[in-house]
């Protein structure tokens, strides 16, 4: 089985630099025009299912995409890490030594998520894929969950800062006889 986890199109808070996790933004005219893109790349491509987190901006870029789409199902397993009281913030509230926090602790601090509750709902939602008798599967996410998943299949932390993950990056996993692997990775810009 291959699985296309495909980051969603600039929003934004994203234009804006700002904290989102869980907070619910639209795509701006450009993450509408990336989702077009990326559509492009994977049109020839039949999904046996199509999975999104139950977030706007993924919502818009799967159906901007992959016109007319049926979403087998929109779940929260799919959100970015919960940023806590974070979200709509400016990106500058951080500063390096919460940042360090952040990166390893997660946004406890802030009311959000652990690393471990965090990765915990990437392992679940990776278990199903497991289960599932498919060719193709289309999974329309965010940056830290695209990057995290990359995490558990090449099994050690790669640090976000050092993972290039665009609007619209495409990560292609293929699962076969119970092993993961990176199949392609794949920014736009």
């Amino acid at each position: 089985m291959k699985v296309y986890i495909i980051r969603h199109g600039e929003s934004e808070t994203n234009l804006a630099k700002r904290w989102t996790g869980w907070h619910d933004v639209h795509l701006t005219e450009k993450g509408r025009s990336d989702a077009k893109r990326v559509g492009e790349l994977l049109k020839s491509i039949s999904f046996d299912r199509i999975y999104s987190s139950d977030l706007i901006r993924a919502v818009e870029t799967a159906v901007g995409a992959i016109p007319g789409c049926e979403i087998y199902e929109k779940t929260e397993l799919l959100r970015e890490v919960n940023v806590g009281s974070l979200a709509n913030q400016p990106l500058s509230v951080v500063d390096g030594e919460a940042k360090a926090r952040i990166r390893d602790c997660g946004y406890s601090d802030f009311g959000g998520e652990t690393q471990e509750e965090f990765r915990a709902r990437i392992r679940e939602f990776q278990s199903m894929l497991e289960t599932l008798p498919c060719d193709n599967v289309a999974v329309f996410s965010h940056a830290g969950w695209l990057v995290g998943f990359l995490n558990e299949v090449v099994g050690f932390y790669l640090p976000r800062s050092k993972v290039a993950c665009n609007n619209c990056a495409v990560g292609v996993f293929e699962f076969n006889d119970g092993d993961w692997r990176l199949f392609s990775w794949l920014n736009l810009d």
